[in-house]
């Protein structure tokens, strides 16, 4: 099972025909945030894949595009506050937004992350009980607190992520808002069982399924992520 995460900063390779083919093997894709629902939209319809999103801070309430009005991507699927699950089995949870710096739409604060963070809870208990795992991937547009975050206000990390990370485990945590811009930039960290990954620009990730007991029919996976 491959996968393609996206996020900030659009790129010509995959705004083209050709993500066709260098993407074309991938079984769903991952927005986290501040990319234009246009270009979402031409990734879902390229590569005919599902994509599950979470909005950035800069991310446009209404967005006016040759096709019409969007207030969302069409085809995507906003996992904002919530949990779901992909065709392949694994589960996801997302939460949009960064720390408030201006009053944007799409920004929070601490204790207003904290209330987005515990509306997941009841989700992913249900996961526990249905699948034996809390949650496989945590897909968010801001890091978690002092991880692969800034000190400046805008890019401070969210410290009730770091919480869902030591309280549900998953295997993996995917964020954006943290530019690149340099070659020796952290771009994956481990954080106690979860894997901390960047995925400004792209980043194309391989999952491998693990075994588990029958009585649990979806399965706890492992990540390799792929880089250029």
């Amino acid at each position: 099972m491959k996968i393609l995460g996206i996020s900030d900063v659009e790129l010509n390779f995959i705004y083209s025909p050709s993500i066709a083919q260098r993407f074309g093997d991938v079984d769903f894709v991952v927005s986290c945030g501040d990319l234009p629902y246009y270009y979402i939209e031409y990734v879902i319809s390229t590569l005919n894949v599902p994509l599950y999103y979470v909005r950035g801070n800069h991310a446009s309430q209404v967005e006016y595009t040759t096709g019409g009005v969007r207030s969302a991507p069409w085809g995507g699927v906003d996992i904002h506050g919530r949990c779901a699950t992909t065709p392949g089995g694994v589960l996801l949870a997302g939460i949009q937004g960064s720390l408030q710096y201006n009053y944007g739409p799409y920004q929070y604060s601490q204790a207003e992350m904290w209330l987005h963070v515990f509306r997941l809870v009841p989700g992913m208990l249900i996961n526990r009980l249905r699948y034996g795992r809390y949650l496989d991937i945590l897909v968010t547009h801001a890091p978690p607190w002092k991880i692969h975050d800034h000190d400046d206000r805008p890019h401070q990390g969210i410290k009730a992520f770091r919480w869902l990370l030591e309280v549900f485990h998953p295997v993996y945590h995917l964020h954006g808002h943290i530019h690149v811009y340099r070659s020796d930039t952290v771009i994956e960290t481990l954080y106690r069982d979860t894997q901390v990954v960047n995925v400004f620009g792209y980043r194309e990730m391989g999952l491998t399924p693990a075994r588990t007991p029958a009585a649990q029919p979806a399965r706890r996976v492992r990540w390799e992520a792929g880089k250029e």
